[in-house]
């Protein structure tokens, strides 16, 4: 049996798995500072803290289409709805489209 030449990549595969991990990588960060700040929000952090600070404004930041798209007399409930929604499509969306990516 003659010995198989090596599998050469098909050009533009690695980069298209790279991109996906980026993606991926960036939509994991973005929920992961909504989910935080959600935490700490209802762990009752002490607003004046520099890195609660920053956390919550860039969670602001991030969320800015979806603030009082849920408006509730409870405060924990609204906060957690209103930061939540925009972790759970980004995860979506960057999860798809690194998937996606990935199968190319």
């Amino acid at each position: 049996m003659p010995p198989q030449a090596p599998q050469r990549r098909v050009r533009g595969e690695g980069g298209a798995r790279q991109t996906g991990l980026i993606i991926h990588t960036i939509a994991d960060i973005a929920a992961g500072f909504l989910g935080l700040w959600i935490l700490l929000y209802l762990l009752e952090a002490n607003q004046g803290n520099v890195f609660v600070d920053f956390v919550h404004g860039t969670a602001d930041w991030l969320a800015w289409w979806s603030q009082d798209v849920f408006t509730m007399d409870t405060e924990g409930l609204r906060v957690l709805l209103n930061y939540g929604l925009p972790a759970v499509i980004y995860l979506a969306v960057g999860h798809g489209i690194s998937a996606r990516l990935s199968r190319v």
